[in-house]
């Protein structure tokens, strides 16, 4: 396995990505509330750094999806930190009808002071239009494909499909900016990179797989050992050569003697993108 510094300077900032950011400020004028979008398993790596350059002062809630893939308790954590910070945040599975109603119920008490001032000048209710913003794979599309009530935009588990700006009606009096997801320019903590590639955040070639897959036995051996021992059958990583090889023997990845290095990773990363792994939040 590669041994690297705690620093990386990958980048990896798509021109689409860069055409957003400007989008996003023509339009923002126009903006009532903000969804920003984060994933519960990586509740710090997957937040947009200078997020609030971009969206300035507006209502924002932050909506931590996959709350049925992450540890609860951790997260919990996150959550307090957030909100000692300012923001409104909500946990959610967002396939769980009242986790979804608690969106909608808390965008209206976030612009109740619009319709409030509409209402005194005898005017009908605003449409409220709410930015949905977020890194890739944090289930943008999911959350607006429930708000407007039909498949609207794709869903997948690998980063960058949707690719441009648009305006989506709901039945909720609330009208949806959709956005690519948006990645900062620079990933220069090595944890978070490694984070993000864990959770199909950022492209699978960015990042070589042994270290994305040692970095998920790592994370797995030092918080969530029962996980690792159930799946793997290992109880620690500590040679992680002996631990390829019981994997390897476990999923038909050894031929005359040599284990398929190669194929074991993609067996452990593929786990983590096809969610059999559950339970774990990443960020401490």
């Amino acid at each position: 396995m590669n041994n690297r510094q705690n620093q990386t300077n990958i980048n990896w900032y798509p021109g689409h990505m860069a055409k957003t950011r400007r989008l996003i400020q023509e339009k923002f004028h126009l903006i009532d509330v903000v969804y920003e979008l984060v994933d519960a398993r990586i509740p710090y790596s997957s937040k947009i750094k200078d997020i609030y350059n971009l969206i300035l002062d507006k209502p924002k809630i932050v909506i931590m999806t996959k709350k049925d893939l992450c540890d609860i308790n951790v997260t919990m954590n996150w959550v307090k930190y957030y909100e000692n910070l300012g923001a409104k945040v909500l946990m959610v599975d967002l396939n769980d009808p009242e986790d979804f109603k608690k969106i909608i119920d808390l965008t209206k008490e976030l612009t109740q002071s619009i319709q409030e001032k509409r209402e005194e000048k005898r005017m009908k209710p605003k449409e409220i239009h709410a930015l949905v913003i977020g890194i890739p794979n944090v289930g943008k599309s999911t959350l607006i494909n429930k708000m407007v009530g039909k498949h609207v935009v794709n869903v997948g588990n690998k980063p960058g499909i949707t690719q441009h700006l648009k305006w989506l009606k709901t039945p909720y009096n609330i009208l949806l900016l959709d956005t690519p997801g948006i990645l900062w320019p620079k990933l220069s903590e090595e944890k978070v990179a490694l984070n993000l590639a864990a959770t199909s955040s950022i492209k699978e070639e960015i990042l070589p797989i042994d270290e994305v897959a040692g970095h998920i036995l790592k994370m797995l051996a030092e918080y969530y050992p029962d996980i690792l021992k159930e799946r793997y059958h290992v109880s620690n990583v500590d040679d992680i050569e002996e631990v390829y090889e019981i994997i390897g023997k476990n999923i038909g990845a050894i031929k005359h003697g040599e284990v398929n290095y190669d194929k074991v990773s993609k067996k452990i990363v593929n786990d983590m993108k096809m969610e059999y792994i559950k339970g774990v939040t990443f960020d401490r």
